[in-house]
């Protein structure tokens, strides 16, 4: 079956959908993104998610072109239409199309975007031996926590983690950790405290960040959101990523050195134990 896409109302075979050299997505970034994961064929956290595209597209000034309802089926149809059962749907909202110039007039029907990918999120490989990052300097702009499109330095700190052989970068600033390059940034401290940075314009309020957290706290762990260094990290008993894309992902190393026993911790493991499993209650 050929995968459908669907393109400012209609959808589409992926390989039909065209945007205009003009959009401003494409030519700027001057856009907005958004990605849910898919369970068994049904949305995940994405209420929250919806919620958080709505308020990037706000502090960029383009109106939200749905409502959460609309979004909600439309995302459905498109994860029926392509059969979906495991993996993503993405979407992408751009202020629209006009000739290059840095201002355009602010009425511009916004360009739409949304897409599903295939991926295996309930037992990947890396989940059962834990995964590695590099650190890399945080050469991001002063609004991460707007989820723009404009990727650039996320997209550099991926290769570095490439080049590296590991699976994703953590960047730091000023000598501490601020995220990864497309996932939130956790370690657990020798005495189980399960420790985050803490929301700002310096990172993006992850959605499986904040789910993980809710969790953590109904299960009675410590947690504790404040800035911590690279050292610490290295010195961490565990360490975990979160995203959409991995869940709750355990990080073995970190620069080439183990974090902990250089495997999956357990609390670590029974965390992302109990994320699935409340996922697949929902």
């Amino acid at each position: 079956m050929s995968r459908i896409a669907y393109l400012n109302g209609a959808f589409v075979p992926l390989a039909e959908a065209r945007i205009p050299v003009m959009d401003r997505g494409f030519l700027f970034g001057d856009g907005i993104y958004e990605i849910t994961a898919v369970l068994a064929g049904r949305l995940l956290d994405n209420a929250p998610h919806l919620a958080r595209l709505a308020r990037s597209l706000g502090e960029i000034g383009i109106a939200n072109p749905h409502t959460d309802a609309d979004w909600t089926r439309l995302q459905t149809e498109l994860v029926r239409r392509n059969g979906l059962h495991d993996g993503l749907v993405y979407i992408e909202v751009t202020r629209g199309v006009f000739e290059r110039d840095f201002l355009c007039p602010t009425d511009l029907p916004q360009t739409v975007v949304m897409f599903t990918q295939e991926k295996e999120l309930r037992d990947p490989p890396a989940a059962r031996t834990g995964v590695a990052v590099v650190t890399v300097p945080d050469l991001r702009w002063q609004r991460r926590d707007i989820k723009s499109v404009s990727l650039l330095a996320q997209v550099l700190a991926k290769q570095a983690a490439r080049a590296a052989g590991v699976a994703e970068a953590w960047m730091v600033e000023d000598g501490y950790v601020t995220e990864g390059a497309s996932s939130s940034a956790f370690i657990i401290a020798p005495d189980r405290r399960i420790v985050t940075r803490p929301l700002s314009t310096a990172v993006l309020p992850g959605i499986t960040r904040n789910a993980v957290l809710k969790l953590a706290e109904r299960h009675g762990l410590r947690l504790e959101q404040r800035l911590f260094t690279l050292a610490e990290a290295q010195g961490a008993a565990e360490a975990f990523l979160t995203s959409a894309s991995s869940l709750v992902m355990p990080v073995v190393a970190i620069d080439g050195r183990p974090v902990g026993g250089g495997h999956p911790g357990p609390l670590t493991t029974d965390l992302r134990k109990l994320y699935l499993k409340l996922a697949e209650a929902s």
